[in-house]
């Protein structure tokens, strides 16, 4: 019985467990169907919402309009610290090269000196120096030997005449040396001055440009928690975008212009150097801007601002490029505006030095330099936290274009 009974009970035990799922499996309560109220205040809630993304939208964009702006500010300080540094070297050069003119004009001012007291010593020994008179009675020779030693007096009279000339002219020579040598060292003293200013100019522009930079970043980041999670997915693709445009642009140039990997046949030695170029500054594409920076070597640490970043600023890239091209140009965009013949935008070819500038009619004002890649393109460093990249030439600050000769 007791076996029985236990059997029952687990029966029962196994029928319970068995329904258990099927209870709560049952789906639940339908929620209750919403009112006229509920939608009303879910689409008003929409317009709302989409309200306050437009509102980001024109921040964002007056933000970075706002960075636009101080970037080319700090580029036209860079170029203009870049200017004043070429200055100075070309002073530095002048004064030396006046100096080593004025240690020359001294040296042979001194060998005429002493070849006018080897003269005098001269008079002495040939007994030019007492009363002609008893020379001409008692002298060696008599009267004879007096007309001799007349006619070499005379002789000797014409050579020290010639050589205190000789002495004049070289006084004044070195005197003319020591005063190109004195205004060399002036202008070498004023260009260091406006070299110094030019840099306090640069560095203080870029200050302002970071902390403006910083206060948008933090402006960026608020408006785009509110813009919400799907907004800053498209930012992602968008600039994932950009990146696969670039690099896909950038094949697209390098197969144009390398071709098989030589140069087309007939091509001129202006066109080829163009296109060494262009492989050149393509090289480096997502290279940091870096203020100052880049040599001929390739890219280098900048200085104030760019000095813990190895990068380009946008003439030290140009100048790098072209150098691999055989044609040396300056750290400057003053000097590589004018380093070749000026041509028109409609006949760019790739490798020409495209520049613009604050005032379009004025190259005094000119900012920034790219080099031209076909199609309407460029490649540049463009500002400092961005990277060298490929972007559109027609922009409202296009100057003009320059092709460097060698």
């Amino acid at each position: 019985m007791a076996l029985r009974l236990a059997a029952l009970f687990s029966t029962v035990a196994i029928c319970v467990s068995l329904s258990a799922p099927a209870v709560s499996a049952r789906p639940p309560a339908a929620d209750p169907t919403p009112g006229a109220g509920d939608v009303e205040r879910s689409e008003r809630q929409v317009r709302e919402r989409a309200a306050e993304v437009g509102r980001t939208k024109a921040k964002l964009a007056q933000a970075d309009g706002e960075l636009d702006r101080l970037a080319v500010a700090a580029a036209a300080a860079v170029e203009r610290y870049n200017g004043e540094r070429l200055g100075l070297q070309r002073s530095q050069h002048a004064h030396r090269d006046a100096q080593a003119r004025l240690a020359e004009a001294n040296r042979r001012m001194e060998e005429t000196r002493a070849a006018l007291a080897s003269f005098a010593a001269q008079l002495y020994r040939n007994n030019t120096g007492y009363d002609q008179i008893s020379s001409a009675l008692v002298g060696d020779g008599g009267p004879q030997g007096f007309m001799d030693r007349a006619a070499m007096v005379e002789m000797l009279v014409k050579r020290r005449t010639a050589m205190v000339r000789r002495v004049e002219a070289s006084k004044t020579v070195a005197d003319v040396f020591r005063r190109q040598a004195q205004k060399a060292l002036d202008e070498q003293g004023a260009a260091t001055r406006r070299a110094e200013e030019a840099r306090r100019l640069a560095q203080e522009a870029v200050a302002r440009q970071q902390a403006s930079v910083q206060r948008i970043k933090v402006e960026k980041r608020h408006l785009e928690r509110r813009l919400g999670s799907a907004q800053a997915r498209t930012a992602r693709l968008k600039r994932a975008r950009v990146r696969a445009l670039e690099k896909a642009e950038a094949r697209k140039v390098r197969a144009s212009i390398a071709g098989s990997g030589h140069p087309a046949e007939g091509q001129t030695t202006s066109a080829k150097r163009g296109a060494i170029a262009v492989r050149a500054a393509l090289k480096w594409l997502a290279t940091p801007y870096s203020w100052g920076g880049g040599t001929t070597a390739g890219p280098s640490y900048g200085v104030a601002q760019g000095a813990g970043i190895r990068g380009f600023d946008c003439s030290g890239l140009a100048m790098y490029a072209w150098d691999k091209a055989g044609v040396r140009l300056d750290h400057w965009t003053g000097t590589q505006w004018t380093s070749g013949p000026h041509v028109p935008i409609d006949a760019l070819r790739p490798g020409d030095l495209v520049f613009f500038a604050r005032d379009t009619s004025d190259p005094g004002t000119i900012h920034h330099v790219g080099i031209y890649v076909g199609d309407g393109q460029m490649v540049e460093a463009p500002y400092t936290g961005a990277r060298v990249r490929i972007s559109g030439i027609h922009r409202g600050d296009l100057i003009g274009a320059t092709r460097p000769v060698g």
